[in-house]
């Protein structure tokens, strides 16, 4: 139909462009419509992507660079506080939905072989969706969205070493095959590892500090750098995944990962464009229409089941069930690797067509049904909360009381990120005493050095107010912007009899009118008061001589 590629291309984006747009005005995930623009261009379709090698490129190349960004997000000491749960979750996690798969498969009337390739299949989700939802609601950085991103990126790797091993056993007949491969990879592994150790620690460090002097060079070798660490690790028979975010980790002790990733983003949307496009022209129907029962009963396994052991193994690793519950959503679907390991089945004869059929009818409904739920995450938690009560501790591990002094405060804050940690900070100065609320460890020790004292716990449970000091305070403060929240915390304080002052944190001025309308006593609006101090300290420039070097905003 198309002469050139550049034409097949241009198609597409107009598609997409023309489905998200529908998608945005039904306020739908555009994730949705991109994977529909996939099944829409693909062989069951319009048939314009049918094994198009530039698509997939491109799809790859925004796997990488998704990953890298994610790995250059994060610090390696928050790699060492949540690196525990991370791995006791990740691998429960594949344990316990390979057992349970399994026997779901054999009572699906499946035979042994294939139950054990829908149980893996099962078993793994998708590392690129996950990371692209949470970061479009900038919940990345959050305690549950690091610990999802740490517990998917050890999926990643043991579904390379799965794969490894179905290939060995499919292809080999040496008895010492399997444990060859294995070896080799832990090696090449130990090996690949160091020497981006290495090369960062001896290499890297002076060579960025010089290129740093021009910001297009700095962007351009750090996407080479990502990009070729992501080949690497493919070519040594892991994956473009853990190979660019390995390259983003080596990266982010540097203090260069801001300018780094703040010109990156734009072209990670673009080219993830194309990964979902090609994935949705992959998904094949021929054989899905005899597997709907099948298929119904795993997905909601996958949806309900996977869920459930994150919660179980969070709540008994001391985490409070709001963390556990939104860490927990984001393992309720299955992976694209999940499709591509049906591929190597049937390619190696372990499965026939409709198991892959059936497969890909389970990998549609989820990815579907699980965007929906991260996207209303917050909405669904607060339906759900009394239920989740049993996976968490009577007295969690994270904050088992107010940490410091015990004699009372003079403020409770509630959040610590950049505005609230320097609202504390600032109080502190003034010989305040200020208790911290938050659910972010790290967040709390960094505050705690800084003399406050501490608690872990979420402002969205009521059993939080129970926790507080309040008898003394005479503020309490929410640095939170979220409406709903500060409504419940207002609410709490008042069934709570609470004497003091509260204020309250908006964004925008409809919260802002609506939480003066509850009751509180003040709203702060961060950015309108820097914006007036910041056009205060602009004119006082200006009136001393209009001579640059005046007051500077701290």
């Amino acid at each position: 139909m198309f002469e050139h590629e550049f034409h097949v291309i241009a198609a597409l984006l107009a598609l997409a462009a023309v489905i998200a747009a529908a998608a945005v005005k039904l306020r739908q995930p555009l994730i949705i419509s991109f994977i529909a623009v996939g099944i829409a261009v693909g062989p069951v379709g319009l048939g314009w992507v049918e094994e198009n090698d530039q698509v997939a490129l491109l799809a790859e190349l925004g796997i990488a660079l998704l990953l890298f960004l994610v790995g250059l997000k994060l610090d390696p000491h928050l790699i060492r506080s949540t690196g525990p749960v991370a791995v006791a979750t990740g691998l429960g996690q594949v344990l316990f939905t390979s057992v349970v798969g399994f026997g779901l498969g054999l009572l699906l009337g499946l035979s042994p072989v294939e139950a054990v390739y829908v149980a893996v299949a099962l078993t793994f989700s998708s590392t690129i969706i996950i990371v692209k939802l949470l970061s479009d609601k900038r919940e990345i950085d959050q305690l549950h969205g690091r610990i999802a991103v740490g517990f998917l990126i050890v999926q990643d790797i043991v579904v390379v070493l799965v794969m490894i091993t179905l290939t060995a056993v499919g292809t080999a007949g040496q008895g010492d095959s399997l444990a060859v491969d294995l070896a080799l990879v832990l090696g090449k592994g130990v090996v690949f590892v160091g020497g981006i150790f290495l090369a960062v620690r001896y290499l890297l460090r002076p060579a960025l500090a010089w290129m740093a002097r021009s910001k297009e060079l700095l962007v351009l070798f750090a996407l080479a750098w990502g990009i070729a660490l992501a080949g690497l690790g493919d070519w040594l028979g892991f994956s473009i995944e853990v190979g660019a975010f390995l390259g983003g980790i080596s990266l982010a002790t540097t203090p260069y990962r801001e300018a780094i990733s703040s010109r990156l983003i734009s072209l990670r949307d673009f080219l993830l464009l194309f990964f979902f496009i090609d994935l949705g022209s992959r998904l094949d129907f021929a054989d899905a229409g005899s597997q709907v029962v099948a298929a119904a009963v795993l997905s909601a396994f996958v949806l309900i089941g996977n869920p459930l052991i994150v919660l179980a193994i969070m709540g008994l690793m001391g985490y409070r069930k709001r963390t556990s519950f939104l860490a927990g959503l984001t393992v309720a679907q299955i992976s694209e690797f999940s499709l591509v390991l049906a591929a190597l089945g049937l390619g190696l004869g372990h499965i026939t067509g409709d198991v892959v059929g059936l497969i890909t009818v389970v990998g549609i409904v989820t990815i579907a049904l699980s965007t929906y739920l991260i996207l209303y995450s917050a909405p669904l938690y607060a339906r759900l909360a009394p239920l989740l009560s049993v996976f968490e501790r009577r007295r969690p591990r994270h904050g088992e009381g107010v940490s410091g002094q015990e004699s009372g405060v003079d403020v409770v804050v509630v959040g610590a990120g950049r505005y609230g940690g320097r609202l504390v900070r600032r109080l502190l100065d003034r010989g305040l005493r200020v208790l911290v609320v938050d659910t972010d460890p790290q967040a709390l020790e960094d505050i705690g050095h800084a003399g406050a004292q501490t608690l872990y716990g979420d402002a969205e449970e009521p059993e939080l107010i129970d926790a507080l000091p309040l008898r003394g305070a005479t503020w309490v403060v929410s640095t939170v912007p979220d409406r709903s929240i500060n409504l419940a915390l207002l609410h709490g304080l008042e069934q709570a009899d609470f004497t003091g002052s509260v204020a309250l944190t908006a964004h925008n001025d409809h919260d802002a009118q609506r939480l003066e309308t509850a009751g509180v006593d003040v709203v702060l609006r961060p950015f309108h008061a820097a914006a007036d101090r910041g056009a205060d300290l602009l004119l006082d420039g200006a009136r001393v001589g209009g001579q640059p070097g005046g007051p500077v905003a701290g």
